[in-house]
């Protein structure tokens, strides 16, 4: 499952994607723009820092880029960065298995099978976007109860 911080991290990235990439952006621009948690979205921008997707800059003209062109950034590596594996369960995991405890037989068990199967459909399709594709893809636009009752 997606988590608040693979979500938050995912936005950030796309908001510096869609930057000026001769322009820092502050992290307090990123998280007004995108209702995040100032305090929270810091620690997502040190990992993403840490990981090498961002570079940031101290200072009085600091902030935080891109640390490569977003066509490079796929969107599965940004979230095992942010939220580990993306296997369901640790036993279908590639990077993190972990046989479960309950567990007689792990080549025949359904639950791992059926688990091996999402985890690789999950790969495919985020490892095989990049944060540009992302960029290009039409927004949503989030409809609340007062834009229905007006349409009504």
């Amino acid at each position: 499952m997606l988590t608040m911080k693979g979500k938050y991290g995912l936005k950030a990235m796309l908001h510096l994607a869609a930057a000026d990439p001769a322009r820092l952006s502050l992290s307090e621009e990123i998280a007004a723009a995108n209702s995040i948690s100032k305090k929270f979205l810091d620690t997502i921008l040190g990992d993403l820092r840490n990981a090498g997707f961002v570079h940031a800059r101290k200072g009085r003209n600091g902030g935080y880029a891109l640390s490569r062109p977003a066509a490079e950034i796929r969107v599965g590596h940004v979230l095992r960065v942010l939220d580990g594996p993306l296997a369901p369960i640790s036993c279908a995991s590639r990077t993190a298995y972990r046989r479960c405890d309950d567990c007689a037989d792990v080549e025949r068990c359904s639950v791992r099978l059926v688990m091996l199967e999402v985890r690789d459909a999950m790969s495919a399709i985020l490892d095989g976007k990049t944060l540009e594709e992302l960029k290009a893809m039409p927004a949503l636009v989030d409809i609340d109860a007062a834009s229905l009752a007006a349409s009504a």
